[in-house]
């Protein structure tokens, strides 16, 4: 069952009722890895802000931003709505959409977050699925829900009448009660947004299938137009058959949240201490990390900014000009800093060599 709002607004100024909330970062104002940047993503899933992806076959055919801006057409009802930013994709040409071609938005939600959803058996629960949309396009657009496996999926449509016009849309799904839904740290549940799709990768709408859609036939074509936007924001799954009021979250818990998949942190000066050191040969040190909340997995990489030059406090402060992964738990990461001139035996910290950085860990991601 699909509820759509064009015009006006529901009471989004929520009593706070916890994890209503399935999604995370559902406002879009959690950006750690790009900062509020654009980004050009390439094929494959990409993150674009935290906990939301782009899932595409081919590359660079849109740019995605956490966007705070309030000079598109009506931002004054999604600011009224509550809500300061929003993920803003543009289209960078008029592509021909090929027939297995596929372009989404996706966040996939970690099963021990749906598991009460019971998917998979006869006691499946509905849920209810809203969000505020904008696009310069008008017409049918579409989103899926499918299983780790992507062997259960759900397909739904929703309309855009008014072009530039920001409106709320409400959409009800009956609860799976066939296939294999992963109630642990693995995927319990993907949510992707379509934005254009070949005809062999969409499909009906309006019942669960075995046969994993990347949308719904008829869908609008986001990159078949040069130029063309589609925004979202205030994305929210709760169990149920009504839409309620948004889950706001406090700023920190749900960056903590988002943390559990992307360990990060951002200095603001070259003398904030990353963590402690332990220098164990003339060459090498290990830097220590500690995580702010439990990764859902062990990160498996690491990326840094800044040059990766870092400077070991204690050692005569010591330039280290290489920086590699070499192991990490769910709590703690150890990277190997390579230098020269080192005390084997000394203690250090470890920080920024000439100006803020930032460090995040990959893997944890699902």
């Amino acid at each position: 069952m699909l509820t759509q709002v064009t015009s006006g607004m529901t009471d989004t100024n929520a009593q706070y009722y916890g994890f209503k909330s399935r999604i995370i970062n559902g406002a879009m104002n959690i950006d750690q890895r790009n900062s509020g940047t654009s980004t050009t993503p390439g094929s494959g899933s990409v993150y674009v802000v935290d906990r939301w992806k782009s899932v595409t076959n081919v590359g660079s055919k849109y740019t995605c931003q956490q966007t705070p801006s309030t000079t598109e057409t009506g931002y004054a009802t999604r600011i009224a709505a509550g809500f300061q930013n929003y993920l803003a994709v543009t289209s960078n040409s008029a592509y021909s959409v090929g027939s297995s071609d596929y372009f989404n938005i996706a966040q996939p939600i970690e099963g021990f977050n749906v598991a009460d959803l019971m998917w998979g058996t006869s006691s499946a629960k509905t849920i209810t699925i809203s969000f505020w949309v904008y696009s310069s396009l008008t017409g049918t657009f579409s989103a899926s829900l499918f299983n780790s496996a992507a062997n259960r999926c759900y397909l739904f449509t929703y309309s855009i009448a008014s072009a530039n016009t920001w409106q709320q849309v409400s959409v009800t799904v009956p609860g799976d009660t066939s296939g294999t839904w992963v109630n642990n740290n693995g995927i319990g549940l993907d949510l992707d947004f379509c934005l254009a799709g070949g005809s062999s990768v969409l499909g009906s709408a309006g019942s669960w299938g075995g046969t994993l859609y990347r949308g719904a036939t008829g869908q609008t074509s986001l990159v078949g137009t040069n130029g063309a936007t589609w925004y979202v924001t205030g994305v929210q799954l709760e169990k149920g058959t009504q839409a309620t009021s948004f889950d706001y979250r406090p700023y920190g818990t749900e960056l903590a949240l988002c943390q559990r998949y992307l360990p990060c942190i951002d200095t603001t000066t070259n003398t904030d201490p990353i963590g402690p050191a332990y220098v164990y040969s003339t060459t090498n040190a290990i830097g220590m990390f500690s995580f702010l909340v439990q990764a859902r997995v062990p990160p498996t990489g690491v990326y840094v900014s800044n040059g990766t030059y870092f400077t070991l406090d204690a050692v005569s402060s010591f330039t280290t000009s290489a920086v590699a992964f070499q192991l990490a738990g769910y709590y703690t990461a150890h990277l190997t800093l390579t230098a020269s001139g080192l005390t084997a035996g000394q203690g250090a910290r470890w920080r920024f060599n000439n100006a803020a950085g930032q460090i995040y860990f990959t893997g944890c991601e699902l």
